[in-house]
């Protein structure tokens, strides 16, 4: 097994580099419909990687990390599961690559607050005119009277 490269994102200005040594696979049999091999390729992949033992981040990363996935993490560990592909080879790759883009957004900067504006006079305008022109459509839609 390789390290896991985490490409360079805006959390990430120099990159990342997981050892392989941190992160934990396991295979085991996919489910889905049957075929020649059904029973014996262990072709779907377990990718675990403990968030809060690893040596690969900083304690502010750490932190963030931890906050971002707590709803995905059990007892501090990030589990990715692929199992779309035959080979195991290419579950592999495809786990490390979820892996990798799981991490670059957990590990991003909050975007900046948003600023308070208030609606241009003629987006005011266009709005109340829309509103007229629909009571008009709806008002139309009654009973016929003599």
């Amino acid at each position: 097994m390789k390290d896991l490269h985490v490409p360079t994102s805006p959390g990430l200005p120099g990159g990342l580099v997981i050892p392989a040594a941190e992160l934990v696979e396991t295979f085991s049999r996919s489910s889905g419909p049957g075929g020649q091999s059904v029973n014996t390729t262990d072709s779907r992949v377990q990718l675990e990687y403990d968030v809060r033992a690893s040596t690969a981040l900083t304690d502010a990363q750490r932190r963030r990390a931890l906050v971002r996935l707590d709803a995905r993490l059990v007892d501090g560990r990030l589990v990715i599961t692929a199992a779309e592909h035959r080979s195991q080879h290419r579950n592999r790759t495809a786990a490390h690559e979820r892996l990798a883009a799981v991490l670059r957004e957990a590990l991003a900067p909050p975007p900046p607050p948003r600023r308070a504006t208030r609606p241009t006079r003629g987006s005011q305008l266009r709005r109340l005119e829309a509103k007229k022109r629909r009571g008009d459509t709806k008002s139309l839609r009654g009973r016929v009277r003599d």
